[in-house]
């Protein structure tokens, strides 16, 4: 007689996300949850004088999502984050929407959002997220592959040379990525910690 199989945890996490049962809805659960922290944290949002890009919680996002959820997921979080922004939700910067934010000035910034998720789930998913030491500059250069795409799109669609571009999309956000590198890389430490006392 056949029995059902009970979904287990696997037995060494490659991200946090793989502690949660393998049911079916899963993925879809983790990603919407990514999805809504991103909107979530987009509505930190501190304007920048002389800059059409604000400082928002974002960058933070994208780190703490793609760190957790592993490169599949995390790239899948972002694209539907982008897309669902385009279709009219409001969960850009200061609750804002539409196909004209995408591809308007700040719009390299989301884009980079997709290969920055990437790059730190593959590390994530080799553990670079546990160790503070590893996770504060993994983070960092996550975040710096933004600012790759975001600063030469902001400056086509601007209409600005290298260096107003970097003054404007660059310069002012350096010290809060690294901040922002350090919160997720604490908070992460901690989730790590805290389900190893959990085993």
């Amino acid at each position: 007689m056949a029995t059902a199989s009970v979904p287990a945890l696997p037995s060494r996490p490659l991200v946090l996300a793989d502690l949660v049962p393998a049911v079916r809805a899963r993925n879809a659960v983790l990603v919407a949850g990514g999805v809504l922290l991103m909107a979530l944290l987009a509505q930190i949002s501190i304007p920048v004088p002389g800059s059409p890009v604000p400082i928002t919680g974002q960058t933070l996002g994208v780190v703490l999502t793609a760190a957790a959820l592993g490169p599949s997921r995390g790239v899948l979080t972002q694209v539907f984050y982008i897309l669902a922004g385009m279709v009219g939700l409001p969960f850009f910067s200061e609750a804002t929407h539409g196909v004209d934010v995408v591809f308007g000035a700040t719009g390299g910034y989301l884009v980079g959002f997709i290969p920055a998720a990437y790059l730190i789930g593959l590390a994530a998913r080799r553990g670079a997220d546990r160790n503070p030491l590893k996770a504060v500059p993994l983070f960092i250069a996550g975040q710096a592959i933004i600012f790759a795409v975001g600063v030469p799109w902001l400056a086509a669609v601007a209409h600005l040379n290298a260096g107003q571009a970097l003054a404007a999309g660059f310069y002012p956000f350096i010290l809060g990525g690294v901040v922002k590198a350090a919160v997720a890389a604490a908070v992460l430490g901690v989730a790590w910690r805290f389900t190893r006392r959990a085993d």
